[in-house]
């Protein structure tokens, strides 16, 4: 049975029948992307997805890298799929031209993402580390840093890091405790110790530029004393050219659960005292620097974890319908009766709905943040601008947290599809499942993204961002209300979203009280509600465009559009009301996990 990794007809009606993104066409910054342009991308991106990097998904599992003598080697299928990657410029879609990228809007870069991502994204890890350490330089590199780095990483020529996590410190970065110290020549001596750096040494480049945090002397403790650096593995010289090799060095690789092929790295910065750097940006402004490019780490690992979802789903799908075992219920008691496809029987036909619904919604959403980015880089009012984003800032954590929260779950229930044979190696469900987990904790783990939901989102911009998300939500419940097939449907959605605004409220006005552990330990469950209303929101809006289609449908299209409003009255009529359950849980307020002593939880 193919392996298969996402859905072309998915992809298509959330681009151009949901979010209608050929309009972004009429801008001039788009103008070139119109629908046949964005069709050519994203079949061009399909094929090179299937044809060369999903065959190389397995081979990184069973092979991973290898670390010898100092040197990191991938396996060697991965070359020639990252040359064609490469090759293709796929690795800065949504660039400035100038600068090498392609100035695609960025909706249209996740749908193409969505392919590469669910073909291997251990192997799409580097292109994608390398994006991240570009636009560092792009937003804050001087010129002369730029015309030395910018091109050759965003052609891929060259890759990225982001040397960030120390053994001791973990996600409190504000305790590194890498020091650099200012040179005569204007460069600085970097000295210490990284870890768990994806990427951090490889050989399907010539050159690896790390961007990384340490202190320098003097600066004040915490985040507000902590620059940003670039630190290449071999020296660049003015021109551009290579110099001498820098004293950058991986001392180890993790043996991990999943993304084997990836390189995740313990890194020795000046081992041998002479490891050199280049300011990037304004000293003690590191971490600002890293907040700012945050937003577009956490959406590319939402993505993870969403494509590893989105090929479990197919996969549990076409198995389902050619795994033939037990009779119909309907003909339980005849004897002759066949035995059918295990489609036909209830119970996985309820696990393949609830995997639809989720990954439906999670493309939406996740297309949907990228939708308003591309917004926002077309308004030309502040208030607009501030607007957009705004609402990316609210998004983002859910994007994160929740969609690979939901991410895991689909995964585990796409390898309970298969039964057995999902928790071998012979069907590819058990290594979605392992791969997809580190989604859940890295670029912050989701207890994170629930503290910074609650803790800085809620009341960004004095609540104003939230509202204008709230506005957004209201936006479709009212377009829905007025189409008859989806009116019930809004009615009971816009009561969930009325009562995550009181959530929201409360949740506000207890993070300010002397309650506020309570309100933190509530904040996971916060974010899966906030999760749940995005999604019967994205399904809502899915299934009022489908019915507004239904009517002059071609045949084929029926039982997709059909589907569409299925999936919205199977979330909404079956899902959130648990959702309200959880939200009567939060507003109840039990302070039992943080009244708990230490010693009643055990064992020590």
């Amino acid at each position: 049975m193919a392996q298969q990794i996402a859905d072309r007809r998915d992809i298509d009606f959330v681009l151009h029948e949901q979010f209608e993104v050929e309009k972004l066409s009429a801008h001039d910054k788009f103008a070139e992307f119109n629908r046949k342009t964005i069709d050519l991308v994203i079949g061009e991106a399909r094929q090179l997805a299937i044809k060369e990097i999903l065959p190389t998904q397995s081979i990184g599992d069973t092979q991973g890298v290898q670390l010898e003598k100092g040197a990191v080697t991938t396996p060697p299928e991965f070359k020639q799929a990252y040359a064609r990657y490469v090759e293709g410029e796929w690795l800065a879609m949504t660039e400035d031209p100038e600068w090498g990228g392609q100035g695609m809007p960025l909706t249209v870069s996740l749908a193409a993402s969505d392919y590469f991502n669910g073909a291997n994204f251990a192997l799409m890890m580097y292109p994608g580390l390398t994006h991240g350490a570009g636009k560092l330089v792009e937003t804050f590199g001087t010129a002369q840093q730029k015309a030395m780095f910018l091109k050759k990483m965003y052609s891929g020529e060259w890759a990225g890091t982001m040397l960030l996590t120390e053994p001791e410190a973990g996600s409190d970065v504000g305790a590194l405790t890498t020091t650099a110290v200012k040179n005569a020549d204007g460069t600085y001596s970097i000295s210490g110790n990284k870890i768990f750096i994806s990427g951090g040494d490889h050989d399907l480049v010539e050159n690896i530029i790390h961007p990384v945090l340490a202190r320098i002397e003097g600066a004040p403790e915490g985040t507000k004393g902590i620059s940003l650096f670039l630190v290449p593995k071999i020296w660049v010289n003015e021109d551009g050219s290579l110099g001498e090799p820098n004293d950058v060095v991986c001392t180890g690789i993790e043996e991990k659960m999943g993304i084997h092929a990836n390189a995740t790295c313990s890194m020795a910065l000046g081992s041998k005292g002479n490891c050199r750097g280049l300011l990037l940006g304004e000293e003690n402004k590191g971490m600002r620097a890293m907040f700012l490019m945050m937003n577009a780490a956490r959406l590319l690992v939402g993505l993870q974890g969403f494509c590893c979802a989105s090929a479990s789903y197919i996969n549990a799908l076409n198995y389902a319908r050619q795994r033939v075992q037990g009779k119909s219920l309907l003909q339980m008691f005849d004897k002759t009766a066949p035995a059918v496809p295990i489609i036909q029987h209830p119970d996985v036909r309820r696990m393949l709905l609830q995997m639809k619904v989720y990954v439906e919604g999670m493309r939406s959403l996740l297309y949907y943040a990228g939708y308003c980015e591309d917004q926002k880089g077309l308004a030309t009012d502040e208030a607009d601008k501030a607007k957009w984003q705004g609402i990316i800032d609210v998004l983002i954590p859910i994007c994160k947290g929740y969609i690979t929260d939901r991410s895991f779950e689909v995964c585990s229930t796409g390898m309970q599809v298969y039964g057995g044979y999902g928790y071998i190696k012979e069907y590819p469900q058990e290594q979605l499942l392992r791969d997809c987990r580190i989604t859940l904790i890295y670029e912050g783990t989701n207890g994170i993204q629930a503290m910074d939901l609650l803790g800085r989102k809620l009341g960004l911009n004095k609540g104003r961002a939230i509202m204008d998300l709230f506005g957004e939500i209201q936006k479709t419940i009212a377009a829905a209300k007025a189409v008859e097939a989806t009116a019930a449907l809004a009615e009971n959605a816009e009561a969930v979203t009325n009562k995550l605004g009181e959530v929201a409220m409360h949740m506000g006005s207890t993070a300010m009280s002397d309650k506020v552990l309570n309100a933190f330990a509530h904040a996971h469950p916060f974010l899966e509600v906030c999760g749940d209303v995005a999604m019967a929101w994205q399904l809502l809006w899915r299934a009022v465009t489908a019915a507004g289609k239904l009517e002059k449908a071609k045949k084929k299209d029926v039982a997709f559009y059909e589907g569409q409003l299925k999936s919205a009255e199977y979330f909404i009529n079956a899902i959130l009301p648990v959702t309200l359950g959880k939200m009567n849980a939060i507003l109840n307020n039990n302070g039992a996990a943080v009244e708990i002593a230490e010693e009643a939880f055990g064992a020590k």
